[in-house]
């Protein structure tokens, strides 16, 4: 079955966009590559329970099993050493990521208290955006009873487009609850 916003993308969003920008071709337009799904332990990465857990609430919130990511350095100041688990990661491609924009959007961003929308200055310059959380309990998927720390989740959108205009178009298109000049 196909996902909802992945055939909302293919039948109005791209052909608006292509229309929009005077593409000669409909590929084009700015599309989706990949989210990618980052959650730091720090401290925390040395205990396999809480690993455990965290890896467990990430499954739930993505749909597929995290990969453990290892420091590459010791560093003292952070007390970190190589070798070490410094968090969890997840790439989400095709289906699964289009499920995961549609439920982020639609359903986790409007559970964050007091939101205001998202910065548009979290665009790098291939187009790509990035954004943090705050409290990874904002998806319904996760248990709220059994989370025992609530933790932050870095979300980065992989964009296939020419420039920054470009890619927040498409991001508007999907709905995505940017700040307006006027906001605070």
């Amino acid at each position: 079955m196909i996902p909802r916003l992945k055939e909302l993308f293919v039948k109005e969003i791209q052909p608006a966009l292509k229309e929009k920008f005077g593409f000669k071709n409909l590929y084009m337009a700015p599309s989706l590559e990949k989210v990618v799904i980052n959650m730091g332990l720090g401290v925390d990465g040395n205990d396999s329970k809480i690993i455990k857990s965290c890896e467990q609430d990430m499954a739930n919130i993505t749909g597929q099993k995290p990969i453990i990511t290892k420091f590459k350095k010791s560093i003292s100041n952070f007390k970190t050493r190589k070798g070490t688990n410094a968090g969890l990661k997840t790439t989400l491609r095709k289906n699964r990521m289009y499920e995961f924009i549609d439920r982020l959007v639609n359903i986790a961003l409007p559970r964050i208290k007091d939101f205001r929308g998202l910065s548009s200055d979290g665009f790098d310059n291939f187009g790509n955006y990035t954004f943090g959380i705050k409290e990874h309990i904002i998806f319904p998927e996760v248990n709220f009873d059994k989370v025992e720390k609530i933790r932050g989740l870095d979300i980065t959108i992989v964009i296939n487009s020419k420039s920054k205009e470009h890619s927040f178009e498409l991001l508007k298109k999907l709905n995505f609850p940017f700040k307006t000049k006027g906001d605070n």
